[in-house]
């Protein structure tokens, strides 16, 4: 007969799609029943009673523990729980509250960031929206980046988000059909941000969990530049989520990249690749020339054992369509780097699940060779 802890080992691999974290961890199941008859009926203690993805984890469950030997017969059944247990959740995973909901149908949450400012990395943000969503996806962006917040003007969209009954924010539709949230809705237009971190932290969290995402294969976050609050903040909301690091090829830069990415490591976020952007100018005679110099993307990826997902040139029409609202992967998808900019897309999508987090186990096994390779540039 199958045991109780072999039960607890299988639903340890059943991931809550918002807390990002196994509902063994966070104290969720409830009970466990094993019949001599094979039959086992397991309860579990949701966050809210109109958890949108109920049925997901009732096949999570009855999937995992169904594989287990000797197990004839899987019943899930659910309650809700108590303000107090919440209160003490919440307390455990050093927040103000639990979320209700908003990211529960959020396949891919992928942070953009970089070490430092002025490497194109809202740029880069905007574009891989685009293009994920050009490839079918479903895609949210959340502007993190408060103090310098860019994603309105890139991605073409003005105006006041509407609000549900329910008080929920209703993300504006950007180009590409990519839904957007930032601070720039909310303030007068180009007015500075002035915030200390508390309330930048408070801001983070609303647009997170106050915000009617629905269902979204990627929510990307274009994150400030450095390693300050909103990176803290983010690893302690999404623990799960992924870091994508935007350089350009000068060695400088390449090293405060790195620093970025310690910090990642340090906050256990998986870094899933390297985008070098800037990354040499074609002239209209065909030379090639190397302005921010050469490989920096490589010898980051290398360093940190992961792939250098795109190498973007220095064109003018990327930062004219950026300035327009339009990403160059929509306004001319044939360029150079709109071209390169998809190539990456597609890398995001090869080391992301298709799936919810409940049905993903919490780590591999064995990590698959994802050995950093030369990727050539596209002219």
């Amino acid at each position: 007969m199958v045991s109780k802890d072999q039960v607890t080992e299988a639903l340890d691999s059943v991931i809550d799609p918002e807390l990002r974290r196994s509902i063994v961890e966070l104290g969720m199941v409830r009970s466990i029943d094993i019949a001599d008859d094979g039959a086992v009926d397991v309860t579990v203690s949701l966050t809210t009673p109109a958890c949108p993805i109920k049925s997901h984890f009732e096949q999570s469950v009855a999937t995992k523990v169904g594989a287990l030997e000797g197990v004839k017969q899987v019943n899930v059944a659910f309650d809700v729980l108590s303000d107090d247990e919440k209160q003490a959740l919440a307390g455990k995973l050093g927040r103000g509250g639990l979320p209700e909901g908003a990211l529960a149908q959020v396949k891919n949450i992928v942070c953009v960031g970089s070490g430092k400012g002025g490497v194109g990395k809202s740029t880069m943000t905007s574009n891989l929206a685009a293009a994920l969503a050009a490839d079918g996806n479903q895609v949210g962006v959340l502007d993190c980046d408060v103090y310098g917040y860019s994603m309105p003007r890139m991605l073409g969209v003005e105006g006041k988000p509407p609000v549900t009954e329910e008080r929920k924010i209703i993300p504006l539709e950007g180009s590409g059909g990519v839904k957007v949230m930032s601070v720039g809705f909310f303030v007068e237009k180009n007015e500075a941000v002035v915030w200390r971190g508390p309330m930048l932290h408070k801001a983070i969290q609303q647009f997170l969990e106050d915000v009617e995402w629905g269902e979204l294969d990627y929510l990307i976050l274009d994150m400030p530049p450095g390693t300050g609050d909103v990176s803290i903040t983010l690893a302690q909301l999404l623990p799960q989520s992924k870091f994508l690091i935007v350089t350009t090829p000068q060695p400088a830069a390449q090293e405060v990249a790195a620093r970025a990415a310690q910090m990642a490591h340090e906050v256990d976020l998986e870094i899933i690749g390297i985008i070098e952007n800037m990354s040499g100018y074609v002239d209209p005679s065909g030379g090639r020339h190397q302005i921010f110099g050469e490989g920096g993307g490589q010898q980051l990826a290398d360093k940190l054992d992961v792939p250098l997902l795109g190498k973007v040139p220095l064109e003018e029409d990327l930062r004219e369509a950026s300035d327009s609202g339009k990403p160059l992967v929509v306004s001319n998808p044939d360029a150079p780097a709109a071209q390169a900019i998809a190539q990456a897309a597609r890398g995001i999508i090869a080391h992301t699940p298709k799936e919810l987090p409940t049905m993903q186990a919490p780590a591999p096994a064995a990590a698959p060779d994802r050995g950093a390779k030369e990727l050539p540039v596209i002219q």
